[in-house]
């Protein structure tokens, strides 16, 4: 379960990061629990508003299915050596 203020910060920091190429390539990032983010965060208003793009919404996933996030990471995760 998500835990308040500092967990909205993490997330925040971890897609600016990710967004303004700080940390490079695609980073998998799901979020469990539907009801909680969908109603927490309404990123297609944010979206609406201009604040994010909507190519922002694929930085993430939300979804409640265990299977749903792990062929999300491993479709998306980059293991090649560096």
């Amino acid at each position: 379960m998500p835990g308040g203020v500092g967990t909205m910060d993490e997330l925040f920091e971890i897609l600016t990061l990710i967004q303004t190429q700080k940390i490079p390539g695609y980073k998998p990032i799901v979020l469990f629990n539907s009801e909680f983010w969908n109603n927490t965060i309404n990123f297609d208003n944010m979206v609406k508003h201009g604040t994010i793009s909507a190519d922002d919404l694929n930085l993430f996933k939300i979804t409640d299915d265990v299977d749903e996030a792990v062929s999300h990471i491993t479709d998306n995760i980059d293991l090649s050596p560096k």
